[in-house]
């Protein structure tokens, strides 16, 4: 009787495992042989391999895998080949859904100011040649290639693009090249992803001051205030939020007097105008 092997990327109470992290996933059994059924489901391709040797790409479907070889069961097997066939098969499936990759770093403006940046990025591979060549040229540890091993790879792309155009870009005027630095990004990212079969899609950078203190002060100038006026209301907000009764004088810059309090003046004019001399 022939051994009837269902090979898909369901786990035994039915649930998918493919997940919006997983951008390969190898099927974990060597029981592959010939007369398995093979399920691709609608969003993934399914790359076949034999020894290392890559015999097909399959799409959306249901296809009885024929690989010419006679399944090995009994005393023999157990005996001289551990329980299983010399003749292993792999199936690596290939998510061809949208999925989301997210990296951050640092970089330094004009004026050597720490920069923050965040970048998502969206990546699909849209054809069977795609996941051929991304089973072929990205290496992955264990069963599954997750978007976390992808950025491993493209996180210093999204670097060196960035940097590029900040570390000649004043810090105030970082956010006025937000489009100009997006279009660099996937440029440069599209291009990388490109050669392991993966297409970008869409790419979203967020950059800001790393020093909260500079980012408090850029958004008060935004309200038009020069930065002088910047710092004493800056100044202002924090001796407000301490309860500091003289807050507001900060902010306009003007001296704070006490009522009923006679100003302090040096010792020295003291002991003068007791002494009668001027």
């Amino acid at each position: 009787m022939a051994l009837m092997t269902v090979i898909s990327t369901l786990n035994d109470q039915g649930m998918e495992v493919m997940g919006p992290d997983i951008l390969i996933y190898h099927y974990p059994s060597p029981s592959i042989v010939s007369g398995s059924l093979l399920t691709v489901e609608s969003n993934h391709f399914c790359v076949l391999k034999s020894r290392g040797a890559i015999l097909n790409v399959y799409e959306t479907g249901q296809y009885q895998i024929t690989t010419g070889d006679k399944p090995i069961v009994g005393s023999f097997v157990q005996g001289f080949l551990g329980g299983q066939s010399p003749w292993q098969y792999e199936a690596l499936y290939v998510n061809r859904a949208k999925l989301v990759v997210k990296t951050s770093g640092v970089a330094l403006s004009e004026e050597m100011a720490e920069m923050s940046y965040d970048v998502d990025y969206y990546i699909h591979v849209p054809t069977t040649d795609g996941a051929l060549a991304l089973v072929q040229h990205m290496p992955y540890a264990g069963h599954v290639l997750t978007t976390s091993a992808i950025n491993e790879y493209a996180g210093p792309v999204v670097e060196q693009a960035i940097n590029q155009l900040i570390q000649v870009t004043a810090l105030e005027a970082v956010n006025e090249k937000i489009h100009d630095l997006t279009e660099l990004v996937r440029t440069h990212l599209g291009e990388f992803l490109l050669g392991y079969g993966i297409t970008l899609d869409t790419v979203k950078v967020l950059v800001r001051p790393r020093d909260e203190r500079m980012r408090a002060l850029i958004a008060l100038k935004a309200f038009g205030l020069s930065e002088l006026d910047a710092v004493r209301y800056y100044t202002a907000i924090l001796m407000a939020e301490r309860g500091v009764v003289s807050a507001p004088n900060m902010a306009i810059g003007k001296e704070f007097n006490i009522g009923g309090v006679m100003p302090t003046v040096p010792l020295e004019a003291v002991a003068k105008g007791l002494n009668g001399t001027s």
